[in-house]
Formats: structure tokens, sequence, C-alpha cells
């Protein structure tokens, strides 16, 4: 029997490993002897109600082991995980550790499971924004370069893995598994409640979310995309979910009081009603990455608020629109759409709701 550890930091994780869970969970069915899946949450997002929220809406059982790291600076919280996470792995003794995505829990626990001798798989690899500003491009070099099993979500990541010379045996070309949770929960997302509680009405409302540095940090940027906000107002609503470092800074920054009327500030969001709103949305002005793969799949026009982007596929064949940070351009893509303008994008290859069972079929009938 293998015994693996998956973890979860941040709250994008969650949507990544909860179909790989009911992915194991259906070969322990039909297999019992095959593998033990354990969860590891880092507390890298440690908003208690907003983790609880989604580990119940993706139906995940509650986290095996809990760090409760929280905040701080990126090498408080990767030094923190790193302590912690070590004794969890002397304890437990796993054969294999599942990482996702690129925040600091990636690649602070995938260093500390293979300096311990201890195989390691990362979802979500070879993606690239070429940006090295971003700690999370930082995160996804190094931890794809220590880890054992590459599992990729487009093409583009087997060629940026292929160019910085890691070996093909380690690549898995097995699809998005953020899909698989839209498509296991699309029931739940048409039974969301949130239209009604918010007064909207299906492809009526523009939404946005912000959270990246670049974005929110400097006031000239925030100042430029409230006035972009603003403007688009006059022509549709707006509904923005605001992340806590955006809030903080559009009251530091005095911003809050410069929104229209038209602009409806919500709390962060669960996932089932999240999702139903950039299901329902007009479109989607975002400065996310995973952001970017959901309103692809569900064919809702996107523009995104950044230079480069990881996820060229979205861009390529996509709904998504790379705008950088002039929020002029913005302007003119956005009402664009609005006036119905906009390229309709195809679902990539293997966005398909079946990612995690290819991730787990290779994981447990591999034998290296």
């Amino acid at each position: 029997m293998k015994k693996i550890i998956s973890v979860v930091g941040a709250r994008p994780n969650f949507m990544k490993v909860a179909p790989i869970h009911k992915a194991f969970q259906k070969l322990v069915t039909r297999h019992s002897s095959l593998v033990t899946h354990k969860i590891c949450h880092t507390g890298q997002h440690y908003d208690d109600k907003m983790s609880k929220i989604f580990f119940d809406e993706l139906e995940m059982p509650k986290p095996d082991f809990y760090l409760g790291v929280g905040s701080g600076s990126h090498a408080e919280q990767t030094a923190r995980v790193i302590i912690e996470f070590e004794k969890i792995l002397l304890s437990e003794k796993p054969d294999l550790v599942i990482v996702v995505g690129d925040v600091n829990s990636t690649i602070a626990c995938a260093l500390t499971a293979v300096k311990l001798g201890i195989k390691v798989a990362h979802v979500e690899a070879g993606l690239r924004s070429f940006d090295r500003t971003m700690p999370e491009e930082i995160n996804r070099i190094l931890t794809d370069s220590i880890s054992d099993y590459l599992f990729v979500t487009e093409k583009s990541g087997l060629e940026n893995l292929k160019r910085e010379g890691v070996s093909e045996d380690k690549m898995f070309f097995t699809g998005n598994v953020m899909i698989d949770s839209i498509v296991n929960f699309l029931s739940k997302v048409e039974n969301s409640k949130i239209l009604e509680n918010l007064f909207l009405l299906p492809f009526n409302f523009l939404l946005v979310t912000l959270h990246r540095p670049s974005n929110v940090d400097s006031e000239k940027n925030l100042k430029n995309i409230i006035n972009l906000l603003n403007s688009l107002s006059k022509k549709i609503k707006i509904i923005f979910p605001v992340h806590p470092r955006t809030r903080k800074n559009l009251e530091s920054f005095g911003l809050l009081e410069t929104l229209n009327s038209n602009i409806i500030l919500t709390e962060p969001l669960g996932y089932i009603d999240f999702i139903a709103l950039v299901k329902n949305s007009s479109l989607v002005l975002t400065d996310s990455g995973g952001i970017q793969e959901e309103t692809t799949y569900l064919g809702v026009p996107c523009v995104t608020l950044r230079a480069t982007t990881e996820r060229p596929v979205t861009v390529d064949i996509g709904t998504n629109y790379l705008v950088g940070e002039d929020t002029h351009a913005a302007e003119k893509v956005c009402r664009d759409i609005l006036a119905n303008q906009f390229k309709k994008g195809q679902i990539p290859e293997f966005w398909d709701g079946h990612a995690a069972e290819r991730i787990a079929n290779i994981l447990l009938n591999d034998q290296r």
C-alpha cells in the first residue's frame, strides 16, 4: 500500500486537491489495499471561516494535519512550513508528497520531502509567466526542478519543461484538476442563490477580482483600476468580492469612498457562489491565474490586468484577453465585450473533468 500526503496551503489549492482526493477514494473503494491518502493544510491562508467553507463545499474531509503557519514574510512563512512539515513527514513516513500550484507551501513542502528522500509530485507543473518578479514564478521553477512527477495542465507546460532540460519520463500531460472541480460541482453551482441574494440578473453584471501586489499595493495603479471600474459601472453593475489585502489598501489609500454606487463590494465568497457568479457574468476582470482557466472552460470573456500569464492557452484558444496594466486598453476590450464583440474560445485538451483520475492512476501504477 502506498501512503500519500497531499498539501494545501492557500484556498486555490483546495480546488486542485479535492478531485485528487476523490479519485483516490474511488480507487480505494475498488481496491482497499492500494493507497492511504492524507491531507495536510499548512494554514498559509489562515481564515478559518473561509477554509471551512471551501472544505465543506468541495466535500473534502477535515485535514489530517493542520500546521497553522499563518502570515509573515515569504521567508518566515516558508521557514515555518518547512519546520512543521518535516515533523509530519518524520512521523508519517509517506511514500509520496503531492504539492499543487505555486504558493509558498508548494515549494516549502516539496523541498522538505525531497531532503528526506521522499518522492514529490507537482500538479500544475511547467506553467511559466517568465516574470521573476512574481514570487509564484520562483516557486514554480524550483518545485519543478526537484519533483519526481510533473503533471502538466496545458502543452505550453511540456514545452517549458523540455526547454529547461527536464527528463521527459517525469512529465505527464494529464489536464487540469481545477476543471475537475467545476465539472464535479456544476449541479451545486446551478443551485446557488448568490444571484438572488445580490439582486442580479444573469449576464447583466461584471465580476472583478484583484489581489496581485503589482495592482493593489501601488496607490497609482490601484487608483487607475478604480477609475476604470467607475467608468465601466456607468454601463453595467459591477460585483467586487474584495480580497483582504485589496480592502486594506483601498482603505489606506482613501479609495473606498470614491467608488460609484453601481459597484457592489462583498466579502470573499465560497467556491460554489463564486463559480456561480463567474458562470453568469457578462465578463470577468481579474489578475488571478486560476480564474483565467475557469472562465475559459465556462466560455465567459475574461480580461486579465497583467503583463504576462503562465496560462497562455487561455489567451491562444480560450476566452482570455491579456491587457497588461494599461487600464485604457482594458476599458476598450471590456466595452467591446459588453457590445458582444468577443472571441468565443475553445476548451483546451484534457480539460474534461478526468485529470485527477489520470494522476491517481499514474501514481499508483508507476513502479519507479
